[in-house]
């Protein structure tokens, strides 16, 4: 059974209209929502849906993915953003990769929701680069084995670039399976900031991870400009929680 694990914080419209689309594309898959505390009626709309599961977790996307990992029954885990849609064949395809000898797990390929022709490059750019890379974003819709998910630990509890370092220790357990099917992700962050101060803003936030700047002190810098450091570099507050910035470009 397949497990879909999504982290939420003031997500109302998005789950809106992801849950009843998971229930035609996904059918017979357990879901899972972790709120992180919002206000914005996201629970309300949860519970409008029999089939998915509620929790309420620490603030903090990685904490939250945890949560409801923990409370997942299915042999594979899909990790899945609020405003990300999964393609028709999502399940059959997940499923059928992870059967594959040596895969750990996967992502899918990402295509925007703005067409304008710069998100289409973007999207190219990063399905490229996690090819080359082995790196996966949460926008991809990181997929795991439960077995190799509890070997690695889960998820890193820090405040940006989860996602980054799952993908280190996935890479180690075995070979990952990057899926050509597309998932389709909202370009809300990129329209709110600007592409181009967007683009440098992540490759900047990756090449002080890479050299070794801790994820609490990347984080501090980033919010500290708009007022929303926390004090225990676990997560960001909830007002910024739809910046996405775990998400590296």
């Amino acid at each position: 059974m397949l497990s879909i694990v999504i982290p939420a914080l003031n997500e109302a419209a998005n789950l809106e209209r992801l849950l009843p689309e998971l229930a035609r594309t996904c059918p017979g898959a357990e879901v899972i929502v972790a709120d992180g505390g919002s206000t914005d009626g996201t629970a309300d709309i949860v519970r409008r849906f029999p089939f998915v599961t509620l929790i309420v977790a620490e603030h903090g996307r990685a904490r939250q993915m945890n949560a409801g990992a923990a409370l997942a029954n299915g042999r594979v885990l899909l990790f899945l953003h609020a405003d990300t849609m999964l393609p028709p064949n999502a399940q059959r395809a997940v499923l059928d990769a992870v059967c594959a000898p040596g895969v750990a797990g996967g992502r899918f390929d990402v295509r925007f929701d703005n067409p304008r022709p710069i998100f289409r490059l973007i999207a190219t750019m990063m399905n490229v680069r996690s090819r080359l890379s082995g790196i996966a974003t949460g926008d991809q819709a990181i997929f795991v084995r439960r077995e190799v998910y509890d070997a690695v630990g889960g998820f890193p509890d820090v405040p940006l670039m989860e996602d980054v370092e799952f993908s280190r220790r996935l890479k180690r357990q075995g070979s990952l399976a990057y899926l050509g099917i597309r998932v389709t992700t909202s370009a809300r962050k990129w329209d709110r900031e600007g592409v181009g101060r967007t683009i440098l803003l992540m490759w900047t936030l990756r090449f002080l991870y890479c050299a070794g700047v801790q994820p609490a002190h990347l984080h501090r810098w980033y919010y500290g400009g708009r007022g929303n450091t926390t004090t225990d570099g676990g997560s960001s507050s909830k007002s910024d929680a739809s910046r996405k910035t775990g998400d590296i470009t």
